[in-house]
């Protein structure tokens, strides 16, 4: 059985300065995370994220002359090992959603993968080593 959690919720935005200061601004939000061109604010227990449309389209894997009824967003659900984040992957296949993109090393340190749902929508896979996390998942601080 999959925990019901979510680790990061990531907006795919059109204009990340304007999404960013509306955060800020609007909602009184302070970024715990703001450079290469990615912002994460930290919530109760998950980080909201704000990321390019069309990077997060490339991270997930989906081709740029099509968007497999992408809606911009990813959820997240992130595990202490890449060896959990391959066995949760697919034992999730097996019950039937769909591999968007095995999982894998990343440039940035951590290793992911993606599925989708019946509609569409994305779920990442990942470890990450910068996260700390308590023994049930649920994010502690991000570096």
């Amino acid at each position: 059985m999959v925990p019901q959690k979510i680790s990061f919720f990531t907006l795919g935005v059109s204009n990340l300065e304007q999404m960013k200061n509306f955060y800020k601004d609007v909602f009184g939000w302070v970024p715990q995370k703001d450079n290469d061109g990615i912002v994460f604010f930290k919530l109760n227990g998950f980080i909201f994220g704000l990321y390019p449309i069309d990077a997060l389209a490339e991270d997930a894997g989906i081709p740029q002359d099509q968007n497999n009824g992408f809606k911009g967003c990813t959820f997240a659900m992130n595990y202490h090992s890449e060896q959990q984040v391959n066995k949760v992957f697919a034992a999730l296949v097996g019950r039937g959603a769909t591999a968007v993109k095995q999982p894998e090393k990343v440039v940035w340190g951590g290793y992911r993968g993606y599925i989708a749902d019946p509609e569409n929508n994305y779920w990442e896979l990942a470890y990450n080593p910068f996260l700390e996390m308590d023994k049930d998942g649920n994010i502690l601080s991000h570096q």
